[in-house]
């Protein structure tokens, strides 16, 4: 039964709520501005990555799967 009772606060929006009064505990209530902004701007740079791999990956199997096709012609 306890451990029921700790699944349902570890799950629920207490934990939401803990969360936030341990940030603003350890941070600050001034500095938690600052860390979200980092975080969002983080965040972004992070996208930003992942399109452009994804963009190169794209380019290099496109590349490769053309130089293949040529090679097959070639030595037909």
């Amino acid at each position: 039964m306890f451990l029921m009772n700790i699944a349902n606060f570890v799950l629920g929006p207490e934990l939401i709520i803990l969360v936030i009064v341990i940030g603003i505990l350890i941070f600050g209530a001034k500095k938690i501005p600052d860390l979200a902004k980092t975080f969002g701007r983080a965040k972004g740079e992070f996208e930003k990555g992942k399109i452009e791999g994804e963009k190169e990956l794209k380019d290099f199997k496109e590349k490769n799967s053309g130089d293949i096709k040529n090679n097959e012609t070639k030595s037909d």
